[in-house]
């Protein structure tokens, strides 16, 4: 006998919850450390910012904006955020360039490929701090003072962020070249010999054939590079310490209305004022809302990037 409708729909039905239960089983043992360890303290962290809170059990006051309003006029903050602009812009352009070129450059017919592959990635396996201490190293006893390539050490003045950018991107160009080398692997191989037979060269190929094709490569390269930017922190940390530290321009005392030139320090990113201004002067709202305004920030510019680079593929 053949079963009737109701009678399918009820086992059919039956198998939706069972399989719906099985999902949120196997959801579970990842689902609960990420509510516990990323969303409550997220929550936490956006009541806090509209407190008093000094990091301690006493109990808090509520304070409405009062922290939010004060970053506008907070010089330290403004100015490590128009740094962290700038390192953010200049971090992506290199990394993206040299993994680029140096995935072009293993993807060819070449003895040793896969150890220059590999040597070009083993530096993202390395610790940031352990990095900043190798390369700070590098730069003041190694360039300076054994090889007197500077007269002073280089991580003084205007080239500290340069010094910073060089570490990052030796770093983390290795992890993006293996994204780029996953990409050009996919460009059908009968399109490049094709184009050969019609005398495009290898910049024609490159520009008309390869690029439209890996465009989703550099949407999630550029992705990535600009979020590890804005977030930079134990690199700096060991690297320069924020510093060196330098008189504030004028243009930045006319920006949050103040008369008289403060020091800032040339290299401490946004992660950087963050963290001293919670553990270091244990003024914990405020870092929190420093917190949180960042979170949004960084939101804000990483859509709209994605956003933008998806629709450059369409238009490739």
């Amino acid at each position: 006998m053949t079963e009737t409708a109701p009678v399918k729909t009820r086992k059919k039905m039956g198998k939706k919850a069972s399989d719906r239960l099985w999902f949120w089983l196997f959801l579970m043992p990842a689902l609960i450390p990420f509510l516990l360890m990323v969303i409550t303290p997220f929550g936490m962290g956006i009541y806090y910012s509209f407190t008093n809170w000094t990091g301690g059990l006493n109990p808090t006051e509520w304070v409405g904006i009062e922290n939010y309003r004060g970053l506008l006029t907070d010089y330290r903050f403004v100015y490590s955020f128009l740094t962290t602009g700038i390192y953010a812009a200049l971090n992506v352009l290199f990394i993206n360039a040299v993994a680029f070129g140096l995935a072009l450059l293993v993807t060819r017919k070449l003895k040793l490929t896969n150890l220059y592959r590999a040597s070009f990635f083993i530096p993202n396996l390395i610790g940031g701090l352990i990095i900043g201490y190798l390369w700070r190293f590098i730069y003041t006893l190694v360039l300076t003072r054994g090889l007197n390539l500077f007269d002073s050490s280089p991580l003084i003045g205007d080239n500290a962020l340069i010094a910073l950018i060089v570490v990052v991107t030796w770093q983390y160009a290795g992890y993006i070249m293996m994204i780029y080398i996953a990409a050009l692997q996919n460009v059908p191989e009968d399109l490049i010999e094709a184009s050969r037979i019609d005398g495009a060269n290898a910049w024609q190929r490159l520009r008309n054939i390869t690029l439209p094709l890996i465009a989703q490569a550099f949407t999630v390269s550029l992705f990535l590079t600009l979020v590890t930017a804005f977030k930079q922190f134990d690199t700096v940390y060991s690297l320069t310490q924020g510093g060196p530290p330098q008189l504030s321009p004028p243009w930045l005392m006319n920006l949050v209305g103040m008369t008289n030139a403060r020091t800032v320090e040339s290299t401490e990113l946004v992660a950087n004022v963050i963290y001293n201004r919670a553990f270091s002067f244990n003024q914990f709202a405020e870092g929190q809302a420093m917190a949180v305004t960042f979170f949004v920030i960084l939101a804000i510019f990483s859509i709209g990037q994605v956003y933008f680079n998806k629709k450059r593929e369409v238009e490739l």
